[in-house]
């Protein structure tokens, strides 16, 4: 690859219109992205206005492997994957550059409603007794059975004997009464074939639902973030935290309106009171002064918008204009 240094970009969810879309953050980062677009991702991505980057199309499972293997340099992958790689390693590889603010979702223990225990403490200690397996099916087996072991009632009933994992042909563990199964996706239909409990991760909890499922414990939470392996040193490092900075910008930009609208100059004073003294600018307002009316811009935090409409209408504000905004750097 040269001295290009080589991204992964998330296959899958994170990529999805209705979720992260990580093409359009990247759109909106300064970045002309080809063979990216959702629903037609290709395996090599091409940064057409930045030669330097080399892209690939990564699944979220396998992203962290790349990056520990030095296949990839950097990738765009949720927390909860590059924990489910590191747990069994001596010490971790990767480098969380920065947090991306999307993509967020909760890795959750799951049971039928039915079921009599409100916690997996409690559903250890309540299946003490039986001697078939406890079967759990997830796509997080190592998490899943680090979790188990540091639980109080795992450990009242089982000790320190590691749970058997299964992952396709491969088998380990001591303790065949409480096995974790790897599953490939839509783990939350192993319940209804015969599965005790599963590990999943969730953003709204309504697929959990619509299986008849609840959550018992909340094993982390996550959200999308730029990472980077042993082999992004010196200038890839470099490139990698500027290529950070631009995306942090455009996702911290998705907070925020772009307001304009025009104002009675001799009001202009008493708006601009208003603007400050509410937080409804992120530092002060721009003013483009008139003879009779004056132009008034802001940036606001979207969840404000609302309230300072309401308010600037108050002082006979017109012509109020609102967009979006593609960046933020502070």
């Amino acid at each position: 690859m040269d001295n290009k240094i080589v991204l992964g970009l998330p296959k899958g969810s994170l990529n999805n219109v209705n979720r992260g879309n990580t093409y359009q953050l990247f759109v909106d980062a300064g970045y002309e992205v080809k063979g990216y677009e959702p629903g037609k991702e290709e395996n090599e991505i091409q940064i057409l206005n930045d030669p330097e980057i080399k892209g690939f199309l990564s699944r979220p499972q396998s992203a962290p492997v790349e990056l520990n293997r030095g296949i990839l340099d950097i990738a765009i992958v949720g927390e909860d994957w590059v924990r489910e790689e590191s747990v069994n390693l001596p010490e971790d590889l990767t480098t969380k550059l920065g947090d991306l603010n999307y993509g967020q979702t909760r890795l959750i223990v799951a049971v039928p409603n039915e079921a009599p225990y409100e916690s997996l403490t409690q559903f250890f200690q309540a299946n003490q007794a039986r001697k078939t397996p406890i079967l759990c099916f997830t796509e997080y087996p190592n998490l899943t059975k680090q979790y188990f072991m540091e639980n109080e009632g795992y450990q009242e009933v089982f000790g320190d004997k590691t749970p058997l994992v299964q992952v396709r042909g491969l088998w380990d563990g001591e303790n065949d009464l409480v096995q974790i199964i790897n599953s490939d996706g839509a783990t939350e239909v192993y319940i209804a074939k015969g599965a005790d409990l599963i590990v999943d991760n969730t953003q709204t909890g309504s697929s959990l639902r619509k299986a008849g499922l609840k959550i018992l414990d909340t094993i982390m939470e996550s959200s999308a973030g730029l990472y980077a392996g042993p082999s992004c040193t010196g200038t890839k490092l470099q490139k990698a935290q500027m290529i950070y900075e631009q995306l942090y910008g455009a996702t911290k930009a998705r907070k925020y309106f772009d307001v304009k609208f025009n104002v009675s100059t001799e009001k202009i004073g008493e708006v601009k009171e208003l603007l400050l003294s509410q937080g409804f600018c992120s530092d002060e307002p721009t003013v483009v002064p008139g003879t009779s009316f004056s132009q008034v811009n802001v940036l606001i935090p979207k969840n404000k918008f609302p309230e300072m409409l309401q308010a600037v209408k108050e002082y006979g504000a017109s012509a109020i204009v609102r967009e979006n905004v593609k960046q933020y750097v502070e």
